[in-house]
């Protein structure tokens, strides 16, 4: 399950498909160097995005 504190990098490692969902959101930086340290919820912020929403999508079956 993805939470709020999850890495982003975890994210793209344990689910590639995570990539698409993320870009799908204007998350264009999901290769940039920093989002491998970036929790879901700092991206969130960042980029103004609602994180439940975000969260939801991610951890969609």
């Amino acid at each position: 399950m993805i939470t709020k504190d999850t890495i982003i990098g975890d994210v793209i490692k344990e689910n590639p498909n995570a990539v698409g969902i993320l870009m799908s959101f204007g998350m264009g930086c999901v290769g940039c160097p920093s989002s491998q340290m970036e929790t879901i919820e700092q991206a969130c912020s960042i980029h103004g995005l609602d994180l439940e929403e975000v969260l939801a999508k991610l951890n969609e079956k």
